[in-house]
């Protein structure tokens, strides 16, 4: 005999099974469905106390308001939703000014999925623009390479891999975990599609050597005649150098700078994921990377690797831009940096840990433990800290630094300094228990190491 309505209580509704590996058979109230998705979520862990991540995880009302708004427009769709395509337009303009693009260039770029999506698109467009010069002299075109660093995000091992382009990767040493023009000699030749160059890298937080490995390509040019253009990764530092460091020359000031990436779901301030690709000038992109379609209301341009997309992230970086100016940005940024740097100094003077970026320009903190420590490692202070909700990020250094293991905090602009002293002491805390009673963590493997960090966040 079926239960009726009447006696059903609220705990029935919500005592449902999840079949594992079969389509659910029947539906259920709206209310139970919710129940359900929320009680899935109860273990993940609390997005603002996530300190590994360099994601945006706070909004204002009016930011969310904003994203609900458009959250049922395709991004894609210029025809249906031209005023999207026109605060997108502005913005491309805006940030083509603000890393000091030419004023009488036209300037081009997109929104795009993450910073993933946009280190494809620019790859892309260094590959064509190698190949037409290689065929216009008629020279082979079969072996495009491109020279990164090993502190490189995988989004670009993904790029080599996918578009058959040979990977030319400096790797690093212990104590130096960035790209700089020492060994350029070595990987760079005729084939080099790209040299990328990263401002604020994963790892450490720190910035390529931009200006030296600019003036090397200036240098082999003069003695070969070959002329090879740069991409700046700038996920994570393209939305504070220009806010913190106005006189510091990472971007279009420097001539071989032809495109530039950031992210907006990171020190843009935008929830995931929103990334960007500006190039220096219209004619970077080549045209035979846009299609034409009028699938979708009126005949429209498109030259993204995905194609429809949520509208929300483009509409709340408009509304960042407009709520909050260039001082605005550069206000929070000080902040975020100076909450950072207290963060850094509680760590190094505890004596338990030994700084990696002195070279600081982003608000990341590395440190790794001093070599004294034996006992425990930065994988077991990253679990400690766990306990009390913390979520840091300990990892390997890339080759030739894998006997390097780093702990990273990633300060974002929603950790004020009470909140910052309060992370360094439970960090302290971890060490001193820890280093009364040990730790057993252990290193991931590779593999496992590769697949924790396969995504650029």
């Amino acid at each position: 005999m079926s239960t009726s309505i009447e006696k059903i209580t609220p705990y029935d509704e919500f005592n449902f099974l999840i079949p594992e590996d079969e389509f659910p058979k029947d539906g259920m109230s709206a209310r139970a469905a919710a129940g359900i998705v929320i009680s899935a979520e109860w273990t993940d862990a609390n997005p603002m106390l996530n300190m590994s991540s360099f994601v945006t995880t706070w909004a204002e009302p009016e930011a969310a308001e904003t994203a609900k708004r458009n959250i049922f427009k395709n991004y894609i769709d210029h025809d249906m939703y031209p005023q999207v395509f026109a605060m997108e337009t502005r913005m491309v303009k805006w940030l083509h000014q603000l890393w000091n693009g030419p004023k009488e260039a036209e300037p081009y770029g997109t929104a795009t999925v993450g910073s993933s999506e946009a280190c494809m698109l620019a790859g892309l467009a260094h590959k064509w623009n190698w190949r037409k010069h290689r065929e216009a002299e008629g020279k082979d075109v079969s072996r495009p390479n491109m020279v990164t660093g090993g502190n490189v995000q995988v989004v670009w091992k993904k790029f080599l891999r996918y578009f058959d382009v040979e990977p030319r990767i400096v790797p690093l040493s212990p104590g130096n975990y960035r790209l700089t023009a020492e060994s350029l000699d070595k990987y760079v030749d005729e084939n080099t599609i790209a040299v990328v160059a990263i401002a604020g890298q994963t790892f450490t937080g720190e910035d390529d050597d931009i200006q030296g490995i600019h003036d090397w390509l200036d240098d082999y040019e003069k003695r070969t005649g070959i002329s090879i253009p740069m991409h700046i990764d700038g996920a994570s530092g393209g939305f504070v150098n220009p806010f913190l460091y106005p006189d510091y020359k990472w971007d279009f000031r420097l001539p071989r700078v032809q495109s530039i990436n950031a992210s907006g779901h990171k020190y843009g301030l935008v929830p995931p994921g929103l990334g960007w690709i500006i190039f220096r000038e219209r004619k970077v992109f080549n045209e035979d990377l846009v299609f034409y379609v009028n699938y979708l209301g009126g005949e429209m341009p498109t030259a993204t690797l995905n194609f429809s997309r949520n509208a929300f992230q483009v509409a709340v970086q408009y509304y960042m831009f407009l709520r909050h100016g260039f001082e605005g940005y550069r206000r929070i940024m000080q902040h975020t940096l100076d909450n950072a740097i207290a963060l850094r100094g509680i760590l190094v003077d505890s004596g338990y840990f030994t700084v990696m970026n002195e070279a600081q320009r982003i608000p990341v903190v590395a440190v790794t433990l001093d070599s004294k420590i034996k006992n425990f490692n930065e994988f077991d202070v990253s679990n400690k800290v766990r306990e009390k909700g913390w979520v840091l990020a300990a990892y390997s250094m890339p080759p030739n630094a894998e006997a390097v293991t780093s702990l990273r905090v990633v300060v974002r602009p929603h950790i004020n300094l009470n909140v910052a002293k309060l992370l360094a002491d439970d960090i302290v805390d971890a060490c001193k228990f820890l280093e009364k009673h040990g730790g057993n963590a252990a290193p991931p493997t590779l593999h496992a190491h590769a697949a924790a960090t396969s995504t650029k966040c």
